[in-house]
This record gives C-alpha cells, sequence and structure tokens, in this order.
C-alpha cells in the first residue's frame, strides 16, 4: 500500500471531514427541534394536526433517505424553487432527523405513567409547563441512547449526499481516488475518518446505558467507590 499522496491532499480531505460534520452538525441541531415540536404536538389531542404530522413522520421515515434526496435536488428544480446545493441537503437530512427524533419523543412522551400527568395537573400546571418541566426532562434520559445511535447512523448516511454532488467525505475521496489510482488507500483513510467521528458517541452511548442502569438500581458513584441508594441515604 502507498501512502505517498496523503500529504498533498491532506488540504482536500479536512476540507471535506468539516463539511461532513457540517451536515450532520446542522442536521442534528436543527432536526431535534424540529422532531420535538413534532414530537409533542403528536400527543396533543388536536386530530387535523396530529394526521398532518403523522403524515410526514411516515413519509420520511418510509422513504429511503436517497429518495428524498432525488426528490427534493431534482422536485424543487422541477417547480422552479432554486436553492444552493448545500441547502438543499441539509433540509433534506434535517427532515429526515426530525421524523425519527419525532417518533422517539412521541414513543417517549406515551411512556410516562399518567400518574404523573394526574399529579402535575393537581397542582395546577398547565399543558406545556408539565412538559418542560416533568416529561422531557424524563424522556431525554430514556431516549439520549436511542438518540446517539440514531445520529451515528445519520453521520454515516451523509455519505448519500455525494450522490448529488455535494462536497463531502465520500464525493472529494472519489476525486482523490481517480487523481491517484489509488482506490483502497484513499478509502482506507475516509474509513479511518468516519471511525474517528462514530467511535466516540458510540462510547458515550455505552457509558449513558451504564448510568441509567446504575441509577435504576440505585447505585451512584461516591468518592470512587459504589454504594447502594439506601446506604447513601442512611449515611
Amino acid at each position: 500500500m502507498d501512502f505517498s499522496w496523503l500529504p498533498r491532499y491532506s488540504g482536500l480531505i479536512t476540507k471535506s471531514l468539516f463539511m461532513t460534520l457540517k451536515l450532520s452538525g446542522l442536521a442534528i441541531v436543527f432536526g431535534m427541534i424540529l422532531g420535538v415540536i413534532v414530537g409533542v404536538l403528536l400527543t396533543s389531542k388536536v386530530k387535523p394536526i396530529k394526521y398532518i404530522l403523522r403524515a410526514y413522520v411516515e413519509l420520511f421515515r418510509g422513504a429511503p433517505l436517497l429518495i428524498q434526496l432525488f426528490m427534493v435536488f431534482f422536485g424543487l428544480a422541477y417547480i422552479h424553487i432554486n436553492i444552493s446545493l448545500s441547502t438543499t441537503v441539509i433540509l433534506v437530512f434535517t427532515l429526515y432527523t426530525g421524523a425519527y427524533v419525532a417518533e422517539i419523543t412521541r414513543s417517549g412522551i406515551e411512556s410516562i405513567p399518567t400518574g404523573q400527568w394526574e399529579a402535575a395537573h393537581s397542582i395546577g400546571l398547565n399543558y406545556f409547563q408539565i412538559m418542560r418541566i416533568v416529561i422531557l426532562p424524563q424522556i431525554i434520559t430514556i431516549a439520549l441512547p436511542s438518540l446517539i445511535g440514531f445520529f451515528i447512523g445519520m453521520t454515516k448516511d451523509t455519505s448519500l449526499a455525494s450522490i448529488i454532488g455535494y462536497s463531502e467525505l465520500v464525493k472529494n475521496a472519489q476525486t482523490v481516488m481517480t487523481t491517484t489510482s489509488r482506490p483502497f488507500e484513499t478509502y482506507i483513510v475516509v474509513g479511518i475518518l468516519y471511525f474517528i467521528i462514530c467511535y466516540p458517541m458510540s462510547r458515550f452511548v455505552v457509558f449513558v446505558e451504564d448510568r441509567i442502569r446504575r441509577r435504576q438500581k440505585g447505585i451512584y458513584p461516591v468518592n470512587k467507590t459504589m454504594v447502594k441508594r439506601e446506604e447513601f441515604g442512611s449515611a
């Protein structure tokens, strides 16, 4: 294997890595905001809104991401709506992420025992106060491993944006591969970069799941030792 070409193309690869991180980051931030709002509204009692939002969630969760990219990229141009390629890609990944986050949020809200809703109502909290103070903080803890797991997969799926010309890692790797005639070495570098991005996130999932499991068992770290909740409370 020959990696002598790597220093010459390091600038292009670094720029490509930044574009991948930018796309992933914006999709996660905007998708989280959209998904939480949609997930909350899916649990409301206003049926017309629920039906519309349910159609959106099912469409973007059910259709392949590549088809969504094609439909938005070519569809907007077909109806004479001109937006930049990067905006198109960010829009699609935001809608895709939002649909999954909405479903995770909805299922998390519905998993909260009704007794908590009743107790919150009894002390005078309205619906949105209950969501903000009581429900959503619990959902974040419950759903965090699932969310991070989805974000890992979505980060890897950003490679599909290369098919419509977005300059991320895979797209520019194809340019490097064509120029250097080193496809195997090029994709080794790309694979390592994706691993560097995704591995810390996967380890964080393990860490969060371990913390949740310990909390459920009533075990907390105190002075680098583990004590039972009842022992800690009686100390």
